[in-house]
């Protein structure tokens, strides 16, 4: 099977548009509330971490209210959890008891959230960790992230892992099929030997592709950054882009023939993905609104994670975050959806983003009197405004810049809101 890059272009032009969507890390390990990690960390037995799936009862629940605030934050899509490594479904699975059906919440999950997203407007992403510590076909002791790694009890335990294989690849082709169109299919993860055609990976995007041609796939059947993206020309199974984890590039991604590769960078608001509840340990807005612009500057896509409680609530940190970063993309989207870089060179005091002849300039820093513009002519200009609320700035050419012939000067004195904390961004219109 061949890449297709003209129908990947195609497929990934919303995406590039989006720039900006939310991550939902939300299964049976919210009960003991320490991460989504928390049975393969601590070695806990199946019959152990069978009392949080028999407690699982998330009263508080609304995907509706989840949809309501990643659309008020300036998301434009979101991606859920719909088996994390644990095994354990959010889905209704033909092919497993462990799942939210057989507990107390007795319903799907996944297609409530689903329903509630696209009711939203918001493109629809579904997670599916290709790893399960509750399967008993999956690699226990020699493995190196299995619950019963180094149990002896496990050293000489028979396991069939094509039969894993053809499980996964059911509960992936269940996904594809019940949910109507998925705009989204997040895999996690691969490791070690277990990556590629270990996964039967061209069978299942084969798959995967017959049932959702136009869903966009990340990369982590193949990797994390070591993806053949970046070779101009990837395997079949590569996915459709490169997918950083708590790390923005330093320059984006380029394939070896210097063409931008696309990314998403995953991003946690405090230090777990899956809620925790003694990590109080918060971004603050304004940095994460720095960040996007970031990502965005460098041709990259944010994917902004949210770790709801057991009884189904985003914490109210979560809540307060999006909100005030709602409040600068109410404003200032235009600087975001659309855009990417701007092939010029980065101010001293803050990013650039670019949409055709619309230059954004992003003040992260004050400037005294006057901020430089470097890399663009002044009798390119056709006008230059603050973004938020479209007042006028002047371009200033004076005793003070003549020695700058090279560098346009924006007048910044007496627009106090610039030093607000939320920062501002100037337009810049070229003809």
């Amino acid at each position: 099977m061949k890449f297709d890059k003209v129908a990947h272009k195609k497929r990934m032009e919303w995406f590039t548009s989006a720039r900006f969507g939310m991550f939902i890390h939300w299964g049976i390990y919210a009960i003991p509330a320490r991460g989504e990690w928390y049975r393969g960390s601590q070695k806990i037995k199946t019959e152990d971490y069978m009392k949080y799936f028999e407690e699982f009862n998330p009263v508080d629940y609304d995907p509706v209210s989840w949809a309501k605030a990643a659309k008020n934050a300036g998301m434009k899509y979101a991606v859920l959890t719909a088996k994390h490594h644990d095994g354990f479904c959010l889905f209704d699975s033909k092919l497993t008891d462990f799942k939210a059906t057989n507990t107390p919440a007795g319903r799907d999950l996944i297609k409530e959230y689903v329903d509630a997203f696209r009711a939203e407007g918001l493109g629809v992403g579904i997670y599916y960790s290709i790893i399960d510590w509750n399967h008993p076909d999956y690699p226990h002791y020699e493995d190196a992230n299995h619950p019963r790694r180094g149990d002896e009890d496990y050293k000489d335990y028979k396991y069939d892992f094509d039969n894993y294989l053809t499980y996964m690849h059911s509960q992936v082709k269940e996904i594809c099929s019940n949910y109507g169109k998925i705009d989204l299919l997040w895999f996690d993860f691969s490791y070690d030997d277990l990556c590629g055609e270990a996964w039967k990976a061209t069978e299942l995007i084969k798959m995967v592709r017959g049932l959702q041609p136009d869903v966009i796939i990340d990369n982590r059947l193949e990797g994390t950054l070591d993806s053949s993206l970046l070779t101009g020309e990837p395997n079949y199974y590569s996915g459709d882009y490169i997918s950083p984890e708590q790390l923005l590039p330093p320059v984006g991604f380029f394939d070896k023939n210097g063409n931008r590769v696309p990314w998403e960078a995953c991003v946690t608001m405090n230090e777990n993905w899956g809620y925790c509840w003694y990590d109080l340990n918060y971004k603050s807005a304004p940095m994460l609104i720095k960040k996007l612009v970031e990502c965005v500057s460098k041709d990259g896509n944010l994917l902004l994670n949210v770790g709801p409680d057991a009884k189904g609530k985003i914490p109210a940190e979560s809540l307060e975050r999006l909100a005030d970063i709602g409040e600068w993309m109410c404003k200032n989207s235009a600087s975001i959806y659309d855009c990417g870089y701007a092939d010029m060179e980065k101010p001293e005091w803050g990013r650039v983003t670019r949409n055709g002849n619309k230059l954004y300039f992003h003040v992260l820093e004050e400037c005294i009197g006057l901020a430089p513009i470097l890399g663009i002519n002044i009798e390119d200009i056709v006008k230059v405004r603050r973004l938020s609320d479209g007042c006028e700035l002047k371009v200033i050419s004076d005793w003070r810049t003549q020695h700058y012939k090279d560098v346009v000067f924006v007048d910044m004195e007496n627009n106090h809101a610039f030093n607000n904390i939320m920062h501002e961004v100037i337009e810049v219109i070229l003809k």
